[in-house]
């Protein structure tokens, strides 16, 4: 299986070891992992702010990078989002407006083939304890991209739970958007921030650590709102978690 990489922006740029620790985790379960050079922005910023028409060159884009691999993983719930319930979406809409079936056509293969890291792990490797260690009390949060738009389910918390030495307590209104979404946070930064400040008062509620969520857009949302109030609770990604090892611990 010729499995690739799609990092992200948020992740690229701000992130980065969540990109290794992908790499990592996969090739710990005996995965080869590509990351193509020439990736860029799926065009979900684009799209969501309502410029369509310059989404679809990215998008096309995508199709072309990722389109020779079995499997598209990424640790994002909300680009995956992008390209598996709105790619179609862009594809159809170009059709139906006369600018011919290209783009439809193209975006079609990427489209079933991209997954989110967790759905990856138990529904193509069929895992959910992949061997990570990790010392902590944590406590996660479902993003709305994963939650909504995926379906992700219980597979994160699967996953979390077979951690060894990991402690998983519920937080308190987990189904809650943290309010982040994207340009919404710029946009209604007023409404952003007190819907992180209670997003952030539910998870020390919980006496945990560790905030795990499998977003880092909405993890560096929570991070900055919790840096800022003094909090004892920190973010880590869950593909962090998931990649460390007593030999290669996550903090």
């Amino acid at each position: 299986m010729r499995v690739a990489l799609f990092l992200t922006c948020v992740n690229d740029t701000l992130y980065p070891d969540t990109g290794r620790a992908v790499v990592r985790l996969l090739n710990r379960l005996g995965v080869d992992v590509d990351f193509p050079l020439a990736q860029t922005c799926c065009g979900q910023a684009h799209y969501n702010t309502g410029y369509r028409h310059e989404t679809e060159p990215l998008a096309r884009h995508f199709a072309e990078v990722f389109g020779e691999y079995d499997a598209i993983v990424t640790p994002s719930g909300s680009c995956a989002a992008m390209v598996r319930e709105l790619y179609p979406r862009l594809g159809e809409r170009a059709r139906a407006e006369g600018r011919g079936e290209a783009l439809a056509d193209a975006l079609a293969p990427v489209v079933p083939k991209t997954y989110e890291l967790t759905e990856f792990l138990v529904d193509v490797l069929g895992v959910t304890d992949v061997g990570a260690v990790y010392p902590h009390k944590v406590t996660y949060h479902p993003t709305c991209h994963g939650l909504r738009a995926l379906g992700l389910g219980d597979r994160p918390r699967r996953l979390l739970e077979a951690v060894r030495g990991l402690e998983l307590v519920e937080l308190p209104g987990a189904d809650e958007c943290c309010g982040f979404g994207g340009t919404f946070a710029v946009k209604n930064a007023g409404v952003s921030a007190a819907m992180g400040a209670d997003k952030m008062r539910n998870a020390e509620s919980t006496g945990a650590e560790v905030l795990c969520a499998a977003d880092n857009s909405c993890l560096m949302h929570l991070g900055g709102t919790m840096s800022r109030a003094g909090s004892p609770v920190r973010p880590v990604h869950i593909a962090e978690i998931l990649a460390s090892t007593e030999e290669e611990p996550a903090r």
